[in-house]
């Protein structure tokens, strides 16, 4: 089953003010002057029971910021959302499976189920990233922001990180790094860029899911997307779910279950701002580039380097500064890198359950174009 339409209603509102030629996938995009509430109902593009602690709605996580308009976002047709993450981000899956160790909130696009077609053939995931500067990260945590975790819960085929990240990679903590299969030797880096404050942060990362390739485009504000890097082998052959929202891993020493151990501070408040989350089928090379749909380009046209900066620490920080070799470390094994899966694999009844129940969510209201 695949996703052709979702929330017919929200698209024609949204994604219609945008001339964009190729076809969409799936569409996250909001009205503009949609309040928190939506993100409770039935009328949200997105799960509203996953990914957030169980005494948290998601009216009570997103906010709706004061920013400028992202590229594919319309001024007074579609506007930028922020999800945030507090002491009551806890996960729990399962009664006996409680990620404290983590603050997580993420949103997953209503009948993304797993085994649906926005992971089948060539696709782009379009999406932007904001600060908030009233809602600053910990940098020294690590964190997710956005990923494609497989459908076996064992891996992270993309993800786009920021903070101190483990294994150090040589960067300035306050950089937006975007790498690739988790599970792979080395884990191939596809971009990284400064997380530079009250600026958009434009991505189009176009999977090959046959081919197993990786392409990224890049812009800031208003500019349109340009080619960065790709494509290159990636190991995205194992589908999943796609993640939107800030994942926080705790810091401490000797960790071995990262989702259940570490440090985290109390009383916090932070968050990310989105633009326009949505995908596109990009099979015959389509590509959009800009929200007026003439620049489209092939998707596998020559590569432009990456940006690469230079940032050795001294030391690493200590104790709540000190970030946790997170589960990267636990065997080599990806569930350590994802913070999915160490110790106890993140696949389990209750996350059998997760993903049923999102499966049902979606064929309620999904068209479905195969």
């Amino acid at each position: 089953m695949g996703l052709t339409l979702i929330y017919t209603s929200l698209l024609a509102l949204a994604s219609n003010a945008v001339a964009q030629k190729c076809p969409i996938v799936f569409d996250g995009r909001v009205p503009d002057g949609t309040t928190p509430s939506l993100f409770d109902t039935e009328a949200s593009p997105f799960n509203t029971e996953y990914v957030k602690g169980k005494e948290v709605a998601f009216s009570e996580l997103i906010k709706i910021p004061d920013v400028p308009t992202s590229l594919f976002d319309a001024p007074e047709k579609s506007e930028a959302i922020e999800v945030t993450i507090s002491d009551l981000s806890i996960f729990a899956p399962s009664p006996d499976n409680v990620q404290v160790g983590f603050r997580r909130a993420e949103l997953q696009v209503d009948g993304n189920n797993g085994t649906d077609s926005s992971t089948i053939g060539v696709k782009t995931l379009h999406f932007s990233v904001r600060k908030d500067p009233a809602r600053p990260f910990n940098n020294s945590h690590e964190y997710q922001l956005v990923w494609l975790e497989d459908n076996s819960y064992s891996t992270n085929q993309i993800v786009l990180k920021t903070g101190y990240i483990w294994p150090p990679t040589g960067l300035d903590p306050d950089t937006l790094v975007l790498f690739g299969n988790v599970n792979s030797k080395p884990v191939p880096q596809l971009f990284n860029t400064s997380f530079t404050e009250d600026v958009w942060h434009n991505f189009g990362v176009t999977m090959d899911f046959t081919a197993s390739t990786t392409t990224v485009y890049y812009s800031t504000d208003s500019d349109p997307l340009a080619l960065v890097n790709g494509p290159v082998a990636n190991d995205v052959s194992g589908q999943g779910q796609f993640h939107f929202g800030p994942l926080k891993k705790p810091t401490g020493e000797g960790i071995k279950d990262v989702t259940k151990e570490g440090y985290q501070s109390p009383g916090i408040d932070e968050g990310v701002i989105f633009g326009a989350i949505f995908m596109e089928d990009s099979e015959g090379d389509c590509v959009s580039l800009s929200p007026d749909g003439s620049s489209t380009q092939s998707y596998n046209a020559v590569p432009a380097p990456t940006e690469e900066k230079s940032y050795q620490p001294t030391t690493p920080p200590t104790k709540e500064k000190t970030e946790e070799k997170t589960g990267e470390k636990t065997g080599g094994k990806t569930g350590g890198e994802t913070g999915e899966k160490t110790g106890e694999k993140y696949k389990q009844k209750s996350e059998k359950k997760y993903e049923e129940k999102s499966e049902e969510k979606g064929e309620k209201k999904t068209e479905c174009d195969s």
